[in-house]
């Protein structure tokens, strides 16, 4: 029997998850990947985290923001190779060239997505055609140099090629037509605001729909069932008009800061280096030229003491002017950023304001609520002060059906002709006159505004 039947090891339990990559990793930590979408168009690919640090040389603290498991608020990070994007669904990172995406799978994330390849798409496709120009300047710009290398290799006259090349790192940004070009990262970023606010407001139209029917309920009956309904409605509202503000509070703290909105800047920032880079390349060359006709010099002149020295003075001038001009050249203009935000900004705004309006709606109806229940247990405190004093006129009656209700011998109970007439008038007057004291006691309690009608 032990060698027909084979016992399933875990039968019943749910297959533990193990890691794709690393010997050393536990059982039961999912690696997430992270979606690639590149600037060309090409076809998405699936990377690991460390593969993105590596990229962007981000560090882990940036990544440990866009963690799913960690309840980070929204925030937009302008670092120095990358944009850092939490804003609710949505954790991307993004490059001049790429856009990384975690969670592709999610079904909120599905729409985003999509959106995102299509905008690449219209994006590179709006580009291309200026990469084709930029291509065709180069070559008008080229000439064959015979002294330089065999058969002549292509030169470009003068600074032609700094400016074509300038042109190359700058073609995403002017259309043929001159009209401007968003950057590849302002793209990604603007789809990522308009899935964020729009998912928001979408999120608070559905609240307000149904808070206006469970309020109209609770308005035309007051009930337990309804009751629930309306604080189920105002949970849900705190919680979306708290993210809803933590969205807001960033794009403003993003407004206000000019310094966080030019480091965004990616695609001018990389053209810059390749500009740093050619004038670097440039004063290199100068300074080994210097160099060689300084040695020259020191062999014919006597005060080659003195010329080394205002040589190095004046080579640590020429070295120092680049990192200076480096850091002058992240000053963009951040109107064209401002203008990206502000609509987004004022999106988000709105669906606060609408939120505000209803939670206002919902302290309104509550203090309706309240009114109205206030307004029955002033009506039940009514009805108990005029049955207590009915009782107790009542009980001043029935002490005079016990007095008379005695065992004692008198006069009146002997007389049977008159007797009748004086139990009835007894009667009679009793009742009357428990009437009129409840009347006068009412009237009082009315004057005394204790009881109000």
């Amino acid at each position: 029997m032990r060698g027909m039947i084979q016992a399933k090891p875990n039968a019943g339990q749910p297959t533990p998850t193990y890691s794709t990559g690393g010997g050393g990793r536990k059982k039961g930590v999912c690696v997430r990947p992270w979606l690639v979408l590149y600037s060309s168009g090409d076809e998405p690919k699936l990377i690991g985290k460390h593969d993105i640090m590596r990229r962007t040389g981000l560090p882990a603290r940036d990544l440990r923001i866009l963690d799913p498991l960690l309840s980070y608020p929204s925030s937009v990070l302008g670092r120095e190779k990358a944009i850092v994007v939490n804003l609710e669904h949505i954790k991307t990172i993004i490059t001049p060239q790429e856009v990384f995406l975690l969670n592709s799978g999610d079904p909120l994330v599905s729409p985003f997505k999509y959106e995102l390849q299509r905008r690449i798409l219209c994006h590179h496709h709006v580009s291309k055609p200026q990469e084709e120009n930029s291509e065709g300047e180069a070559h008008i710009y080229t000439r064959i140099d015979p002294s330089q290398g065999e058969a002549g290799t292509p030169q470009l006259f003068g600074n032609q090629g700094s400016d074509v090349a300038k042109k190359d790192a700058k073609q995403s940004l002017e259309n043929q037509d001159g009209s401007k070009v968003l950057p590849f990262e302002f793209v990604a970023l603007e789809v990522c605001l308009e899935s964020a606010s729009s998912s928001l407001e979408q999120e608070a139209l559905r609240l307000e729909l149904e808070a206006h029917l469970a309020l109209d309920k609770l308005t035309s009956k007051i009930s337990t069932f309804n009751l629930e309904q309306v604080l189920q409605i105002k949970t849900r509202l705190v919680n979306i008009t708290g993210r809803v503000q933590k969205v807001r509070d960033e794009l403003e703290h993003l407004l206000d800061n000019d310094e966080n909105m030019a480091q965004m800047y990616l695609t001018e920032k990389l053209a810059q280096e390749v500009e740093n880079s050619d004038l670097l390349e440039g004063d290199e060359e100068d300074r080994l030229a210097s160099e060689a006709n300084r040695d020259e010099s020191y062999l014919k002149a006597n005060d080659a003491h003195d010329l080394l020295t205002s040589e190095l003075n004046g080579n640590s001038r020429g070295t120092h002017a680049s990192p200076t001009r480096s850091a002058m050249s992240y000053k963009f203009n951040i109107k064209e950023l401002e203008m990206l935000l502000e609509p987004y900004f004022v999106q988000i705004d709105g669906t606060l304001n609408k939120l505000s309006t209803l939670k206002e709606h919902v302290d309104d109806t509550e203090d309706y609520i309240k009114i109205k229940q206030d307004g029955e247990q002033n009506r039940l405190l009514q009805s108990n002060v005029k049955a207590t004093t009915a009782t107790l006129l009542l009980n001043a009656f029935i002490v005079v059906a016990g007095v008379f209700g005695m065992n004692i011998s008198i006069e009146l109970f002997k007389d049977e002709k008159n007797g009748p007439m004086i139990f009835l008038c007894i009667s009679l007057g009793s009742i009357f006159g428990w009437l009129f004291l409840y009347a006068v006691i009412i009237r009082w309690f009315k004057y005394k505004r204790w009881i109000i009608e």
